[in-house]
Formats: structure tokens, sequence, C-alpha cells
């Protein structure tokens, strides 16, 4: 009997699994959860050093479907941002791992979502975008095309809100956006976000099976496979192995990351450099009026520092600290009291 091949921590891919999936069969959302599986085996993270979080929705179902090793939290709908923040607080040296849906990140959690990208909680936060509440029957998210129509929704004469787009205007220093049907791209996107030093987003246009998957919803899996326009073809190269420069000169541009690792770009149809700024932002807006679909990483930037590095949190999280550390004296806290008190 062939044994299963094991990373350099001796995990095999099964130890990075979860419970079976109870999802529409053909939902893109299983597909990015083994994507997560992948990452994680590929990169030999620890289990115990993640924190798996979710809101509600059928994107946030998905959380129990990887990492079942891994500490989980589910929240309430559109909390799962401050939910977070607070974990992280307590406890800055596990990693946020964040499934949510373009409901629970787009609609009712929007204002939470902004909020948590421009305090820099360090988090890899992957939204399952497949522009309907599927969970509750097929309703228009906030996320859904304009003048999109279904069955028992109508026509939506609302315009989308782009994640992404969003997301650079709130500070965020990894912003992608990828298709769950891109198995390799969005592995390697998610690989690299595990190695950045901040928030980083992944929006991935998971279809909906069920709900949303006729051919003229950008969200379907038909659009995404025909229309998908990659700016990179994308390779994340860990700090423990060589790094290659290609022979050819202007083909492939490396782009190194915090302590070490590094993400290969190699030049497709365009050329876009995504620690530019503004070029991010004008890319989503070219794409949105031209109707494309462009998948890679959009925009870095490394030089923010992070929630906890902003507050001065020293390196023993607060939740290993003594209760003598966070129990201030009757003295202390009198001290404090007629400070704020302006006395």
């Amino acid at each position: 009997m062939t044994q299963a091949p094991v990373n350099a921590i001796g995990l095999t891919k099964n130890d990075y699994r979860g419970a079976p999936s109870t999802l529409c069969a053909g939902c893109g959302h299983d597909s990015v959860a083994s994507q997560i599986i992948a990452a994680a085996f590929e990169l030999s993270l620890q289990p115990h050093t993640v924190i798996r979080m979710s809101g509600i929705g059928c994107s946030s179902k998905s959380a129990a479907y990887f990492l079942g090793r891994s500490h989980g939290f589910n929240s309430l709908h559109g909390r799962m941002p401050s939910v977070t923040t607070g974990a992280h607080l307590a406890n800055h040296t596990l990693r946020p791992l964040a499934v949510s849906g373009d409901g629970d990140t787009a609609s009712i959690g929007l204002g939470q979502f902004i909020h948590l990208l421009r305090r820099n909680v360090p988090i890899v936060y992957i939204v399952e975008n497949n522009g309907v509440y599927g969970l509750t029957k097929g309703q228009f998210s906030a996320t859904a095309d304009e003048g999109q129509e279904l069955k028992h929704a109508g026509v939506n004469h609302l315009p989308p809100i782009d994640v992404c787009a969003e997301a650079i205007l709130a500070g965020c220093g990894f912003v992608a956006r990828s298709f769950a049907g891109d198995a390799k791209q969005v592995r390697e996107l998610i690989k690299a976000a595990f190695n950045f030093h901040g928030a980083a987003v992944i929006d991935v246009i998971s279809p909906c099976v069920t709900f949303n998957n006729h051919d003229r919803s950008t969200k379907s899996y038909t659009y995404g496979k025909t229309h998908e326009s990659p700016i990179h073809d994308i390779s994340f190269i860990p700090h423990y192995e060589e790094v290659t420069i290609d022979y050819e000169p202007g083909e492939a541009r490396d782009v190194q990351l915090h302590d070490g690792p590094v993400i290969r770009l190699r030049k497709l149809h365009r050329d876009h450099d995504p620690t530019d700024r503004m070029a991010a932002l004008a890319l989503l807006e070219e794409a949105r009026a031209a109707n494309e679909f462009v998948t890679g990483l959009i925009y870095l930037n490394e030089r923010r520092p992070t929630l906890a590095e902003t507050l001065g949190i020293g390196r023993t999280p607060i939740a290993a600290l003594p209760e003598e550390r966070l129990r201030p004296s009757r003295a202390a806290f009198a001290a404090v009291m007629a400070e704020l008190a302006g006395e």
C-alpha cells in the first residue's frame, strides 16, 4: 500500500481536511476549500496556529470543510471582521483565515469589512462571490450584475459593489481576484496571502450552480471559463526554495514579501504593476467598463504596520499574560479613573 506524501512537518493532505461538504454538488465553494487544503499542505502550516473565521451563508458553511485541526469561530451575519479583530488583539501569534461571501461582506458586513482593512488586521480574507444569497433561496447580493435577471428575484437595477476596489480604497495591502475554476491561480494566491504581512483579500468568483449559473451571469461557471483574463501567471516561492530568474528579460517579475518569500509574476496579455495603487484602481475600472473579468494579483503594498504593531502590543499575547498583569491594582485603577476625569 502506497503511503500518502507528507510535508515538511510530517502531515499529509488529509490532516488539513475538515468535515464532508453539505453544499450543492458542483458548488464553487468546494473548489475553494480544496485549494485552501492544498495551499496549507504545501506551506506546511501548523493547523493550531490558524483561526478559521466565518459569518453566515453558504460561504461560511464551507469553513467547516478544511483545517479541521485548527481553531474556529462562526460569528453572526456580517460581524466576522469585528470578532476577528478581537481575536487578533487577544492573540496576535495566531493567523486568521476568514471565509466570507458577497452578502456577508458586501451587503450587511460592508462597514465591518472596511474597518478591518483600514486597521490592517493580518488576515487571509477570502470572499466566495456568487452574486446571490444562495442559503436563503437566491436573492440578489450587493455584487450582483446590474440588469441581471433571476427566476424568483426579478431584475436587479442597482450597480454592483466591487469588493477589490473597496479593499484598495480602505488601505488593504494585498488585493487579488480569482475564479474558482482556476485551481492553480487560487492556490498560489492563497499561499502568497498567508505570507503577506497584513490584511490580504482574495475575491473569488465562485459560481452558485443552483441559483446563478446561467450563461448571462458574470458569476457563472461558463462565463468565468470563457471570459477569464489573467493579468499574470502567478507562482509563489517559499523562502526556503532557491529563487531563479528566467533568461528572457522582461517576461517575469519577482516581488519579495516580508521575511523572504517571493511572488513571481509572469506577464500575460498586459503589463500591470501591482505596486501602483492608481494603476490597480484604473485596471478595475477599465475592466468594469469593458465587461472584462480580470484575475490575478491586483494590488500589493507591504509598508503598513499591522494593528497589533500600531497599538504597541508586546510579543507576549494578551491571552497569555498572567492575571497580575491583566488586572490593575486598586491604586492603578484609581489613577486611571482620575486621569479620565481630568483630575
